[in-house]
């Protein structure tokens, strides 16, 4: 089975309460997704434990993560897409890929802005390489029509443009971090009105809600994929 959460963001109890708390009966065939804000890389030790589990994790890249680090390991295909392993158990979805996994595609799209830019120092704790670049949106449409623009899943770390007016993020900081970020949602706006799909689940924005139009924001939860 495929199970999909929100932001881990390098917390071990995060990781570890998941399994010791979850009713789920984890097998070696399973997977986890994170949506983004993974932050576990540079942890040696919290990724090796995390290889130890029974699950494959999988995760998508979020705003916070140390993309020096991660740009640094070796690129290779995994089913149909292109993945960083970070461990034997532990992989990368790379932004703009179509995977196909237990027979589903699923879409990935990591990247987002960070609203605490500004306390961070760049290099140490925020890299701009949040944001996607032209190439990887490009990449995105090539990947996706040769997938005939559509695919089971869609997993993405922030959300279409529309759908965050649906998450009343208001305070002058959230809408300042819209503003910067609107590219990126904008494009999001396109993937959907571009696709057909199933469900789509992102993180972000530390809720758990389900939206509209099959989209699920997650943070604490853990869901099946395929019961969105």
């Amino acid at each position: 089975m495929i199970y999909v959460t929100g932001d881990t963001h390098g917390e071990i109890n995060r990781i570890r309460d998941i399994f010791s708390k979850s009713e789920i009966s984890w097998t070696q065939d399973d997977y986890l997704i994170i949506c983004g804000d993974f932050g576990y890389i540079g942890h040696e030790s919290a990724l090796d434990e995390l290889d130890d589990l029974d699950p494959k994790i999988l995760f998508i890249d979020g705003n916070h993560e140390n993309y020096d680090l991660l740009s640094s390991y070796p690129i290779e295909k995994w089913n149909g897409g292109k993945v960083h392993r970070i461990r034997k158990s532990v992989i990368h979805l790379m932004r703009s890929q179509v995977f196909c996994i237990d027979n589903k595609c699923i879409f990935s799209m990591g990247g987002g802005y960070s609203v605490d830019k500004h306390l961070r120092q760049e290099g140490i704790s925020w890299w701009s390489q949040e944001m996607p670049t032209k190439e990887e949106y490009d990449e995105a449409i090539v990947n996706l029509k040769r997938h005939d623009n559509s695919v089971d899943y869609i997993i993405t770390h922030t959300a279409p443009l529309e759908s965050i007016t649906k998450l009343n993020m208001g305070s002058a900081e959230q809408i300042t971090a819209h503003l910067k970020e609107q590219p990126l949602n904008t494009f999001l706006d396109y993937v959907r009105d571009l696709i057909d799909y199933k469900h789509w689940y992102f993180g972000h924005f530390h809720r758990d809600i389900c939206i509209w139009r099959h989209q699920t924001a997650l943070y604490n939860n853990v869901l099946n994929l395929f019961d969105g």
